[in-house]
């Protein structure tokens, strides 16, 4: 697994060590963190491997030594992408071509990660996995991320073409909970973060934005539910909750939850990123696809997301 001591990364090692896989995982920390492993490590059947995936070689002696791959590094977050777009490129794009690259030499099934961002400003009521992309101009760095997982998306189809690489494409729509950082504007720790400290909750624009938040521990059941059947090979996936929510309302529940007096700021887009950004106002997955190839729906609600968020942070001191 690549960014296996990611957020993501690390409650997937977690998942697939419980359902008795042993786990090798790579990871460069520049975003994750040691500490994530900690209950990983603990088990004789997890491995980790400090390295880049922009090391093509390190990747291809990796894949050749297990049966299945799961693709999660990468450059992600709107504030990181802004600040550094080059960079985003470099390892989103050059990252995924070596996994994939190894994958197809070795004859390795994989699952890489791509986003609800590769939908774009698409106007839609819910999005299916055929909902066409509506990206913006290229003088709007924003779209930087979502483009560069939809070459991803594109890439894995031309392996499985050309060279017979069995591979599916994860879409994840904001997912979040415990050991998620707010770094790079991640909002509901950072919501969480700022209550429990007494801080204002900086809602950027109205607060009117609708998203559907999953729970990472649903996430990755959902990743390991795909992983068990070739069926879902040659295919895409959204992976999230499909309950809508605004940002404002995350906001007001968040203060519910902690007992928190924080304040509601509103803070216009422009003065948060420092450039003109378009932001995505409505983005609900159609989870259909997902259920019906495995069973899977997601259990944990936004309360028990912001409860657990909490929890962390309280044991973190």
């Amino acid at each position: 697994m690549t960014g296996g001591a990611g957020f993501i990364g690390s409650h997937l090692c977690e998942e697939l060590l419980a359902r008795g896989d042993e786990v090798v995982a790579l990871d460069n920390f520049s975003t994750g963190r040691l500490e994530n492993l900690k209950a990983a490590m603990a088990r004789g059947s997890f491995e980790l491997v400090e390295g880049d995936v922009l090391d093509p070689d390190l990747v291809a002696s990796l894949v050749a030594q297990v049966d299945r791959v799961v693709h999660l590094a990468a450059a992600v977050g709107v504030a990181l992408v802004i600040e550094r777009p080059l960079y985003t490129l470099e390892v989103n794009l050059l990252g995924t071509h070596h996994v994939l690259d190894a994958c197809a030499r070795s004859g390795k099934p994989v699952l890489i990660a791509s986003t609800s961002e590769v939908y774009g400003h698409q106007v839609a009521d819910r999005f299916n996995e055929e909902t066409p992309s509506l990206l913006g101009p290229v003088s709007q760095m924003r779209w930087v991320y979502a483009v560069s997982k939809l070459a991803d998306e594109y890439l894995a189809r031309a392996y499985a073409a050309e060279r017979g690489l069995q591979v599916i494409c994860a879409r994840f729509f904001n997912t979040t909970g415990p050991r998620q950082s707010g770094r790079y504007g991640m909002v509901v720790p950072r919501f969480v973060r700022a209550a429990m400290r007494g801080e204002p909750l900086t809602v950027f624009g109205d607060g009117s934005q609708v998203r559907c938040f999953c729970h990472v521990s649903d996430a990755v059941r959902a990743v390991a539910e795909l992983l068990q059947s070739p069926d879902h090979f040659g295919q895409s996936f959204n992976i999230g909750s499909d309950e809508p929510t605004t940002i404002l309302d995350l906001a007001h529940k968040v203060l519910e939850i902690t007992g928190s007096p924080s304040p509601i700021e509103f803070v216009p887009l422009e003065q948060a990123y420092g450039v003109g950004i378009v932001d995505i106002e409505y983005r609900v997955p159609d989870i259909s696809k997902l259920v019906a190839a495995t069973g899977w729906r997601p259990t944990r609600t936004l309360a028990d997301i912001i409860s657990d968020i909490v929890a962390r942070y309280s044991a973190e001191g």
